[in-house]
C-alpha cells in the first residue's frame, strides 16, 4: 500500500493520464535511479551464469530469473514517483505490491542468431480458473488479479537493444475480445493474439536504465531477437489489485485503467 507521504503526490500530467487511457501505456523516465539498476544487474548477471567481458558465454539468446528479494530490487518497485503514479492510475487504496519480494520474471536477452522462440503477440494473463487447472492463465475483462504490466528497464535499451513492441491502443480490441467470455475469461491458447491490434501504430520500449512502462493489463506486446551488442535487462512485474478492478462504480470514481475498459466497451476508439 502505498505510504501517506505519497498520497498528495503527482507522478502524472494530465496529459499523460489521458495518453495512458488513449494508448493504453505510460514511460516514466528516472522511475528509479541508474545506480540502483547498476547494483541489480550485478545480481542478475551472477545468476545467468555468464561472464559479462566474455560473449563466447553468452550461451542462449534468452534467459529468464525470478525470485528477487535483494535491496536493489525492492528499492526500484518502491520510489515516490512510483507510488504516485500507481496511485494515479490504479487508485489510491486499490494497489498492492507482491508480498514475496520483486514479483514476475527478469528477461535478460543477449545479442545471438537464433531467434529467441518467445516474440509471440500477447498479454499477460493473470489467474488460475476456479477449480480448474491451476496452470492454466487465464485473463477477463475485469483484469482479475492484475492491475497493471510493468515494464522496468535495468540497462539501456536503444531500439536495437531487444526493446519490447507494444501495439498502441491495443487495450482497446482486447477489452471487447474479452468482454464476452465474462467473468470465465480466456487463456493464451484462446486468445490466438496475432492479429489482434496488428492495424495500429507500433511502439518500442526503450529507454535508460532506471525507465519504467506503466502498461494496462490488456495491452498486446511481444519480444523480439536482439539485434545490438550489449545484453538487456528487463523486469516485467506485475501490480495487484487490492481490490477487485470494477466497471459499475456507485460513485462513479473510476481510475484510468477502469476508464480505458469502459471507455472500449462503449464503443469509443
Amino acid at each position: 500500500m502505498p505510504a501517506d507521504e505519497h498520497a498528495s503526490m503527482r507522478a502524472l500530467s494530465d496529459d499523460q493520464i489521458q495518453q495512458f487511457i488513449r494508448d493504453g501505456f505510460v514511460r516514466i523516465d528516472r522511475a528509479f535511479p541508474r545506480e540502483l539498476a547498476d547494483e541489480a544487474r550485478t545480481i542478475l548477471w551472477r545468476d545467468t551464469g555468464c561472464d559479462p567481458h566474455d560473449r563466447a558465454t553468452w550461451a542462449k539468446p534468452v534467459i529468464r530469473l525470478s525470485g528477487y528479494k535483494d535491496a536493489p530490487f525492492l528499492k526500484a518497485e518502491r520510489t515516490p514517483v512510483l507510488h504516485a503514479a500507481f496511485d494515479q492510475i490504479v487508485g489510491e487504496g486499490r494497489w498492492r505490491l507482491g508480498s514475496l519480494g520483486f514479483g514476475g520474471t527478469f528477461v535478460v536477452r543477449f545479442p545471438h542468431p537464433d531467434e529467441p522462440g518467445d516474440d509471440g503477440w500477447h498479454i499477460d494473463t493473470s489467474f488460475a480458473p476456479d477449480g480448474g487447472d491451476p496452470n492454466e492463465r487465464r485473463a477477463n475483462v475485469r483484469s482479475r488479479g492484475r492491475a497493471l504490466l510493468m515494464l522496468f528497464l535495468f540497462s539501456d535499451v536503444g531500439p536495437r537493444d531487444a526493446p519490447t513492441r507494444i501495439r498502441v491502443g491495443s487495450h482497446i480490441d482486447m477489452a471487447r475480445f474479452l468482454a464476452p467470455a465474462g467473468e470465465t475469461g480466456m487463456s493464451q491458447t484462446e486468445m490466438a493474439l496475432d492479429r489482434m491490434g496488428v492495424e495500429r501504430p507500433e511502439a518500442l520500449a526503450t529507454g535508460e536504465a532506471g525507465t519504467v512502462y506503466l502498461c494496462h493489463p490488456f495491452l498486446v506486446h511481444a519480444g523480439q531477437r536482439h539485434q545490438g551488442t550489449v545484453p538487456r535487462f528487463m523486469a516485467q512485474p506485475p501490480l495487484h489489485p487490492a481490490e477487485p478492478i470494477r466497471l459499475d462504480r456507485v460513485d462513479g470514481n473510476y481510475s484510468p485503467v477502469e476508464i480505458a475498459i469502459r471507455q472500449a466497451l462503449q464503443g469509443a476508439a
